[in-house]
């Protein structure tokens, strides 16, 4: 684990001993709902906000803990941000993403959670094949660990996000179930709009020239391992990880091997370790967002237009007819 990992470790432990003096404080009574009688949901990031106002709809307001642009396998809770979790009428997260908000949610007292770790099988990326180290960098540190091993980016797979879907709606129908049949109709609309980006991933990265591509971080081995791709990160699992020497040498082999024509870099990281090896390696860069967070920088106004920007970038980087 890194320093800047240590740090933050403190900083969660600290702020969690805080929320839990203003949570008990609050009356967790009443606040679960805006006065015009909306569910509250707090929702951990970015994709699981999107679940939640997708099928939540007019009956839910929804909360980001984590701001747009922030990196959040880092986040830190404020004191306030820990009361809203236990004053939320429904919570939306990813155990292992993000401990802080594990701590928080454990503390919470909520009834209603939905834990997209739960919702879907999770998997180990990074193995030995043919010799190379396929998925992840030779780093492994961070939010990793933090998982058990295991890949937490299941949102980039519209398949496996299309299960969380399902949980979620489940989850707010149990919380608000005067609404339920509304959480229903909402659920299965976004369920086949995901089916269907399912289908247009399929389509459009069936014919191509290389079936291998690199990025800064290993944000999409669900999303390779579903489309017959092969992911090859800079660095692992963790975003502010550095990469070997070995592991720089390793991609010189790999690139030149499996004809890359571009390396990866996504919005809310530094991309000058990206932009440093495709000028040594005379490659293309472009963006392929994980889409941990919308910003103004991304490609996209929402995680079904990131998305078809993604696979736009993924076609022309792979060759595909």
């Amino acid at each position: 684990m890194n320093i800047r990992r240590r740090r933050s470790t403190a900083a969660v432990a600290s702020t969690a001993a805080l929320g839990l003096l203003v949570l008990s404080a609050c009356s967790t009574s009443g606040g679960a709902r805006t006065a015009d009688g909306r569910l509250r949901v707090a929702a951990s990031f970015y994709p699981l906000q999107f679940l939640a106002e997708q099928i939540g709809g007019k009956h839910v307001e929804v909360s980001n803990l984590t701001k747009p642009g922030a990196e959040p396998h880092d986040l830190a809770l404020t004191p306030k941000q820990t009361a809203q979790l236990g004053e939320s009428g429904a919570i939306v997260y990813l155990k292992g993403l993000q401990p802080a908000v594990d701590d928080a949610v454990a503390q919470s007292g909520a009834k209603n959670v939905a834990d997209a770790a739960s919702l879907t099988r999770l998997e180990k990326h990074g193995t030995e094949v043919d010799g190379h180290h396929h998925t992840t960098g030779d780093n492994h540190a961070g939010h990793s660990d933090e998982a058990g091993g295991n890949d937490p980016h299941v949102w980039l797979d519209p398949v496996k996000f299309a299960e969380v879907a399902k949980g979620v709606g489940a989850t707010l129908a149990k919380a608000d179930p005067h609404h339920k049949a509304d959480y229903r109709k909402n659920t299965d609309a976004l369920v086949k709009r995901l089916n269907g980006l399912n289908d247009a991933f399929r389509d459009g990265l069936r014919n191509k020239a290389s079936g291998t591509f690199l990025t800064t971080h290993a944000a999409f081995g669900y999303l390779a391992e579903r489309y017959g791709l092969t992911e090859e990160a800079i660095s692992g699992l963790d975003p502010e990880s550095e990469p070997s020497a070995h592991r720089i040498k390793d991609l010189h082999a790999l690139a030149a091997e499996h004809h890359v024509s571009t390396v990866f870099f996504e919005t809310i990281a530094n991309p000058a370790t990206a932009k440093s090896l495709a000028g040594d390696l005379h490659l293309k860069t472009d963006v392929l967002d994980p889409l941990e967070g919308i910003t103004g920088k991304s490609r996209g106004k929402d995680y079904f237009g990131v998305m078809r920007a993604n696979l736009a970038a993924l076609q022309k980087a792979l060759g595909t007819k």
